[in-house]
């Protein structure tokens, strides 16, 4: 037969609860045009990572008028 759980207090439920919180973002600068991105990712503003273009922006400007 089942047995039936045992309850558990307020304070013990609520410190389990502690950990389910959203944490702020960690935002760094990008050494180029100074936008707020992830660490670690290319930037989605210039297209540059670590200095160096990774992606061509200027490419995907032309694309998105052509399309328009």
């Amino acid at each position: 037969m089942p047995v039936a759980r045992k309850r558990h207090t307020k304070a013990r439920r609520d410190r389990a609860r502690v950990f389910y919180k959203l944490k702020p973002k960690n935002l760094v600068e990008c050494s180029v045009c100074k936008a707020q991105i992830e660490p670690h990712t290319v930037c989605v503003n210039c297209g540059k990572y670590k200095g160096k273009e990774v992606i061509d922006t200027a490419k995907k400007i032309t694309k998105k008028a052509k399309n328009k």
